[in-house]
């Protein structure tokens, strides 16, 4: 199977050949972070699309299962990046399309389905259709986001880049209020930063990186081993890295989450090595831990009720200081990141921004332990209650409590029975409520 036209093809014989039912793809990573029950699914094997296929200037096309890790790496040597690189390197081009992928260039270019130009998608009739947005199948090009292979996967996607330069230097404000931290992001939105996100580590102490190419640099930090970069935030007022460290500043230490797994102690961080600290080692351990409840049974141990609230929330930013105010009263979550989002024109029926207007992303990803005990799910219900307050909305990658009524509220049942209808009539491909909050 030289070719993707050849890869293509067998797909199509083998998603048409046996018995029909539920399917499900079979692959080696995944970026989800809820628990999945075991459903008999006949599974479809893609992990031979993870092809780069061509880099022309202003745009970049691949497969699905591509790696933004090895994107990036294809588009840097033509001083190109893809448009909106999320913050992992395992995370895949199909993945951040049919979920919702995001970082510090979406204060202009949106999320990274509001990047893509084309796609051919598998749907779940056993076709592959081309999708654009103004083609036959634009209900479909503007219904995948979100649908988390519950409409099609993605097979070949074509997105925009965006010129680079070798370094980017970068520049740390610290702010004492939530509300001038907020009206300074807004503006500086509109300015010629090339990047813009930030992370609060408390109510007096927000801080916003602004960050802009550049050609050349007397010296770059290295936050791939024994340097931690969101530590550096607190100690710089200004930094320079590598463009490719800078894409990759995050997954080092998986933001801040490698805590949780011994990686900044100095003595482990040694033992992990270089090669271990990124992404890909720390959700395989935390998939074992899941598989295994080792942290389970120590909280249990000590008489500690642990609720996982690992949730990327878009809020819109005038609402954003009301959202802070409660996730640190309510939730007590620290650090947090903030990323700014900038809505384009068009509308995507299961994500749906206004289009043209400005909102933050809220990141926040890690255990609530308290010695009293709270029904399933007391502190995501929080979340999500007051996102939905605030006019905001919530990314599905994680463990979700929405009533079907509030569900479908949110993420358009209409427009999602109409595609389905369209798109996998025998429901093969799954339900979204049913995924993401029964988690079938």
């Amino acid at each position: 199977m030289n070719t993707y036209e050849a890869r293509r093809d067998e797909l199509l014989a083998r998603f048409g050949a046996g018995a029909q039912g539920a399917v499900g793809l079979a692959k080696d990573t995944s970026n989800l972070f809820r628990d999945r029950r075991a459903v008999p699914k006949r599974r479809i094997d893609v992990r031979h699309f993870d092809h780069v296929l061509r880099v022309e200037p202003g745009w970049v096309e691949a497969e699905g299962m591509t790696s933004y890790e090895a994107l990036v790496a294809a588009t840097l040597p033509h001083a190109a990046m893809p448009a909106v690189v999320p913050q992992l390197k395992t995370i895949t081009l199909g993945g951040a399309v049919a979920g919702v992928g995001i970082e510090a260039t979406s204060f202009r270019h949106g999320l990274v389905h509001e990047t893509v130009l084309e796609m051919d998608v598998l749907t779940g009739n056993g076709e592959v259709v081309i999708c654009t947005p103004e083609n036959a199948h634009r209900d479909l090009f503007h219904g995948l986001p979100n649908s988390y292979g519950t409409l099609g996967y993605a097979l070949r996607v074509k997105a925009r880049t965006l010129p680079v330069r070798p370094y980017v230097a970068i520049e740390h404000r610290r702010f004492t209020r939530a509300d001038a931290y907020f009206a300074e992001l807004a503006r500086e939105c509109r300015s010629d930063a090339d990047f813009v996100d930030g992370v609060v580590f408390g109510a007096d102490a927000l801080y916003m990186t602004l960050a802009r190419f550049a050609d050349a640099a007397p010296g770059a930090s290295d936050y791939t081993f024994e340097r931690i970069y969101y530590r550096s935030i607190r100690e710089r007022k200004t930094d320079i890295l590598t463009t490719h460290d800078y894409l990759w500043r995050w997954d080092t230490d998986w933001f801040w989450c490698s805590k949780n797994l011994g990686a900044q102690n100095p003595i482990l961080r040694r033992l992990y090595g270089r090669s271990r600290l990124n992404s890909r080692t720390y959700t395989r351990l935390m998939r074992w831990n899941s598989r295994w409840g080792f942290t389970r049974a120590l909280d249990r141990l000590a008489g500690r009720h642990p609720e996982s609230v690992i949730q990327d929330v878009d809020i819109p930013i005038e609402r954003a200081p009301e959202f802070l105010e409660f996730l640190l009263r309510e939730i007590g979550i620290t650090p947090v990141w903030i990323c700014p989002i900038g809505a384009g024109p068009a509308r995507f029926d299961l994500y749906r921004l206004e289009p043209g207007r400005l909102y933050v992303n809220f990141g926040f990803w890690d255990v609530v332990r308290t010695r009293q005990a709270h029904p399933a799910g007391h502190f995501n219900r929080l979340v999500e209650a007051q996102v939905d307050a605030l006019g905001g909305i919530k990314s599905l990658y994680s463990d979700s409590y929405y009533t079907p009524e509030a569900f479908w509220r949110i993420y358009d049942r209409e427009a999602y029975r109409r595609l389905k209808a369209r798109y996998d009539p025998q429901g093969v491909l799954g339900d979204l409520y049913e995924k993401c909050v029964l988690r079938h």
